[in-house]
């Protein structure tokens, strides 16, 4: 069952990922394989099944071993490195369909050139302190979101409106 979740193309990819094993100074009992851990852990998440009814026989360890890891290499940040090698692959296939691309202003820090940043810095305020200062620091935030989607989505660059 294991080579149905994870292939060894999928393996190759993520393997190098994956932290090192912690040493065991004491010894101990060994660790279940992290390409076993691997499979345990897609196998939940396809099925939806709960963690504690991961069955014993397909070798992936207990259903508390697989969520620890699972854990563990997302606080190492596996999932996030992960994903941009897969995106990597797929825009140098060019696989990526960017028309249904989509941007949010939350991925995308306001301009930190604001005058009314600067002038909070001086102590005379933030731009969200009055209206007019307000919809200043909407307006730049919103050119530097259309300069970002077209330096690196590709898409045409807003007119000004000056």
């Amino acid at each position: 069952m294991s080579k149905l979740l994870v292939s060894d193309e999928l393996w190759s990819t993520i393997e190098p990922l994956l932290p090192s094993e912690p040493a065991k100074p004491k010894g101990g009992r060994p660790r279940v394989p992290a390409r076993a851990v691997l499979t345990g852990i897609l196998f939940v998440l396809h099925t939806g099944l709960p963690w504690e009814w991961l069955p014993q026989e397909m070798g992936c360890g207990s259903g508390v071993t697989c969520w620890r890891r699972l854990r563990d290499w997302q606080a190492a940040g596996v999932w996030e490195r992960l994903h941009r090698v897969l995106l990597d692959r797929l825009g140098i296939a060019d696989e990526i369909d960017w028309s249904r691309a989509s941007l949010d202003s939350r991925l995308v820090p306001a301009n930190s050139n604001c005058l009314g940043c600067q002038e909070a810095a001086a102590g005379a305020g933030c731009c969200q302190a009055t209206p007019f200062r307000k919809s200043a620091f909407r307006a730049s935030k919103s050119l530097c979101i259309q300069a970002v989607s077209a330096t690196f989505l590709g898409l045409p660059a807003a007119r000004s409106r000056s």
